[in-house]
């Protein structure tokens, strides 16, 4: 058997800014993304590429918001699954050119993945994810109000909607994903942390008007397929104590009682960091061998352990 990894590739790795968010500036970045993971799934790696899908979700309901006078509007569920599928192209297309230059025979494929929630979950009752466009606040309320959305404040930059973050409970589709994996094919899955659902008092499952964590799932995922590896690519080479403070010491190599304990003297914020180190616990908790954080273009070179940080039971 082969390693098997879940690479976790973050919004870095599709948009690189605002100036360069069309379609082929998000290709060109999946494609400089994807010539490392194909790299080393030329060392020999079977690999499962999950990814964040924020900012496309977000394009999708503005169109749908300013078509609204013409066509229905899209609800959250069916912009995930919008969304798997195009970034799954961009994704497949990108490794199709890299194994085709590099004379890999191997072939990726695209997994819509549903991802089961539970319906009593407390997020349900304490919407946190901030989702979509901004607004005023006059427009946001009446959108509350139309629509029973709940609305906030964002930072001082507008008003915006949002929506419960329930934990991932079960991949749907996960016996899909393994088959995938036991042929060979690149399997890209749980793509914004699948598009959640839950079950109704018959057990049917029903698309939840929520947003879950790429990392949780990613993480669900590695423990769910027994991945060797969980690797999440994100925007900084190494994982840091004390961040942009004159104290800030980057990490190398974190054990599973390290990682607890700086998650629990708060040196990884839920906003940026924390969900990446919650994530990899649970990883190592459930029986994980490795975990490495890294950004894009250091993927080889964090394999190899020359940079990266490296976490370890």
């Amino acid at each position: 058997m082969k390693r098997v990894a879940v690479v976790a590739i973050g919004g870095n790795s599709l948009i690189k800014d605002k100036d360069h968010q069309t379609v082929p500036d998000q290709y060109r970045a999946a494609a400089e993304t994807c010539h490392h993971i194909a790299a080393m799934i030329q060392q020999g790696w079977d690999v499962v590429i999950t990814h964040g899908n924020g900012p496309q979700v977000g394009f999708i309901l503005r169109r749908s918001e300013l078509a609204r006078h013409e066509l229905h509007e899209v609800p959250l569920d069916s912009c995930g699954a919008d969304t798997q599928g195009a970034i799954g192209y961009m994704l497949q297309k990108a490794l199709y050119n890299e194994f085709r230059m590099r004379g890999i025979q191997k072939s990726a494929a695209t997994v819509v993945t549903q991802v089961l929630v539970d319906r009593n979950d407390p997020a349900f009752q304490n919407p946190t994810k901030p989702i979509g466009s901004f607004m005023d606040e006059e427009t946001a309320r009446q959108r509350a109000a139309q629509e029973g959305w709940t609305v906030r404040e964002d930072a001082g930059r507008g008003w915006r909607r949002v929506v419960p973050s329930p934990l991932p409970k079960r991949i749907i589709e996960l016996e899909a994903i393994e088959t995938l994996i036991r042929q060979g094919i690149t399997v890209i899955a749980v793509g914004g942390g699948g598009i959640p659902v839950v079950e109704d008092a018959e057990g049917n499952l029903v698309g939840a008007e929520a947003v879950i964590d790429k990392d949780y799932a990613s993480s669900l995922l590695a423990r769910s397929i027994r991945a060797d590896l969980f690797l999440i690519s994100t925007a900084v080479e190494k994982v840091a104590l004390h961040f942009g403070k004159p104290e800030q010491r980057w990490l190398d190599r974190v054990t599973l009682q390290e990682a607890r304990r700086y998650l629990a003297e708060g040196h990884f914020p839920a906003g940026s960091m924390g969900p990446k180190i919650q994530a990899i616990i649970e990883y190592l908790e459930a029986g994980g061998k490795q975990a490495i954080v890294t950004n894009p273009e250091n993927l080889e070179r964090a394999l190899r352990g020359e940079t990266g940080t490296h976490f370890f039971p």
